[in-house]
């Protein structure tokens, strides 16, 4: 069994964590002469070592979700939700989730699809809630900063809210409060992909892996830029205060900060991992993380030109409601996941 653990523990920080490239660059820039101690040569070292790794997890996680991305194409997976009833179509609508796109803006346009293509309002939104909250690459990503039981809690817990989110909006029947351009769309999801080769295949992922990376690259300049400061010029004592124990309103203001901000869970890392550093809480850095990935301001607006006001604030207030519960659940069980 320690065996296992070791070979584990070996596997979290030196293949996902790549402790071993932030110890290549501590010693780089100390041969040119930088103290990577002081406040500057810190912020170097990991806003190099963070860039680095994400871009690499990036691009290694785009290219084999792309890969199992592309034997799920709208259409199959209409006529796989379309096999299930009741609860049972929203669980697997929530699983589809996490083999599509990143963000959220670009899980809205199939959502417009399934919908218009007649697919019940409840299991669309457990698709679209799913969707930037949980996917593959926040189980490999959280797995390297948080370890595997947060991990793969954050996923459960994500996938139950988007179950649950979508099983309500169902009980509703709020059918009515979707844009009327949709309900009247026939055949929304397009029409059935051809049958591609294995190379048909790599092509495809190889494609999604450089148009995603354009996408995304310069948020994570700017998460990791975010976390280089937070890491090395903000007190800890600060961050203790604000998001710490001592604040019980810490996890609403984490979702409330996140909200307006636009951003996948590549960009959202490197903030994390500074503030986890610091000293906030467990479940508080969650909560700002599921906030920017779910709730961001551009998608909101986007969402909005496919539902009336009273459904976009039901999904909102679903949204808002799971994030705040899963926040204080993990505080609450923080102590029992180090």
């Amino acid at each position: 069994m320690q065996i296992l653990k070791s070979i584990w523990d070996f596997f979290q920080n030196e293949v996902l964590g790549m402790k071993w490239l932030n110890a290549v660059i501590g010693k780089g820039l100390s041969a040119l002469g930088l103290d990577t101690a002081s406040r500057w040569g810190g912020s170097i070292r990991f806003f190099l070592y963070d860039v680095i790794k994400i871009t690499v997890l990036l691009c290694f996680l785009i290219f084999v979700i792309s890969c199992i991305q592309s034997y799920f194409p709208p259409e199959r997976s209409k006529r796989i939700l379309g096999r299930f009833r009741g609860i049972w179509a929203n669980i697997v609508a929530a699983l589809l989730g996490t083999v599509t796109p990143f963000c959220s803006c670009s899980s809205i346009p199939l959502f417009i699809g399934f919908t218009s293509a007649g697919l019940p309002l409840g299991v669309t939104f457990s698709f679209l809630i799913s969707s930037p909250m949980v996917d593959l690459g926040s189980l490999v990503l959280l797995t390297s900063i948080f370890g595997a039981k947060v991990a793969v809690i954050y996923v459960v817990l994500g996938l139950a809210i988007a179950v649950a989110g979508g099983t309500l909006i169902e009980k509703l029947h709020m059918e009515n409060h979707v844009a009327e351009f949709i309900r009247r769309a026939k055949g929304g999801v397009g029409i059935e992909a051809p049958n591609l080769t294995i190379k048909d295949r790599l092509v495809y992922a190889k494609e999604q892996v450089a148009g995603t990376f354009q996408k995304v690259f310069p948020y994570i300049l700017i998460g990791v830029g975010i976390g280089a400061v937070i890491h090395n010029w903000i007190p800890e004592t600060w961050i203790q205060s604000i998001l710490g124990s001592r604040n019980p309103l810490g996890v609403i203001l984490a979702v409330l900060v996140g909200v307006p901000m636009y951003a996948d869970i590549f960009g959202t890392i490197p903030v994390a991992e500074a503030l986890l550093a610091k000293g906030a809480q467990l479940g508080t850095i969650l909560s700002f993380m599921m906030a920017v990935t779910t709730l961001s301001l551009p998608s909101i607006i986007m969402l909005r030109k496919a539902v009336k006001p009273r459904l976009l604030g039901l999904f909102i207030a679903i949204c808002t409601l799971g994030i705040v519960i899963v926040g204080y659940f993990f505080n609450a069980i923080q102590y029992f996941l180090v």
